[in-house]
């Protein structure tokens, strides 16, 4: 069950146990042990997929100001091959082989440990949808994440949400430090342009990285993640896209 956001109106899309009559699998069945987990690191939470409140089949619904700290258990369903590249609540591809998740609630994107209670298999989610608009529902996980924790074919597992906390990245000894990826660019002559604007404006120096015709525009190394989090809020507010994060 999805929420599809397009020029600020909602859509409700449907979500029951019937689903799989009009979603369905694909005909590739994926090995869950060859199945990576997303890969959790930092994002800011962008306007896009979290106007709050908002409204769907007369109920209404508040996105929380945070995700850090949140668990819940409950029904966790999935949704695939019906919106397989469709739009995302907040603007992105939905790909039914990538480990995501949809929830009514949570800031997006986030990361959570979802763990199936039924059978202990677990993985990690990047949440970047709205839904499921079901009464006995908590969460609905792409066709590759109900593959992981062994629920796809009967429909529903009752699981355990915990999101991840940024910061808790932070945990392990620093090795090199943290990095910020402004950019790929195909053009020596782009990714420079880039990065001496960005670096303008925030103060800070970095450096382009080539891997074959690849031109990387960089920050770092940061030494730890509180400074990291306020030269991404600053580069953001001085109207760039948010940098990927490279954690040591």
């Amino acid at each position: 069950m999805r929420l599809i956001l397009p020029f600020l109106v909602l859509v409700l899309s449907a979500c029951s146990t019937v689903r799989h009559s009009q979603d369905g699998a694909p005909p590739v069945v994926l090995n869950p042990d060859d199945i990576s987990d997303a890969i959790p690191r930092f994002e800011v939470i962008a306007k896009a997929g979290n106007r709050s409140p908002y409204e769907v089949n007369g109920q209404t619904y508040y996105v929380l100001p945070t995700p850090v700290g949140y668990k819940a258990e409950g029904l966790a369903s999935w949704y695939g091959t019906k919106f397989h590249g469709r739009k995302t609540s907040n603007g992105e591809t939905f790909n039914m082989y990538e480990m995501s998740a949809a929830h009514k609630t949570l800031p997006i994107p986030c990361y959570a440990k979802v763990t199936n209670l039924e059978n202990g298999r677990s993985g990690i989610v990047r949440i970047n949808d709205r839904g499921p608009f079901h009464s006995d529902r908590i969460i609905d996980l792409s066709y590759a994440a109900a593959s992981k924790l062994g629920y796809m074919a009967q429909g529903t597992a009752k699981v355990r949400i915990e999101v991840i906390d940024p910061a808790s990245l932070n945990e392990s000894p620093l090795q090199k430090g943290y990095f910020l990826q402004l950019g790929a660019f195909s053009e020596r002559a782009r990714a420079e342009k880039v990065l001496a604007d960005i670096s303008a404006k925030v103060g800070k120096v970095g450096f382009i990285e080539q891997q074959s015709q690849v031109f990387r525009a960089k920050i770092g190394p940061i030494s730890d993640f509180v400074t990291t989090d306020k030269l991404i809020q600053a580069i953001v507010a001085a109207g760039f896209s948010a940098p990927i994060l490279i954690r040591p």
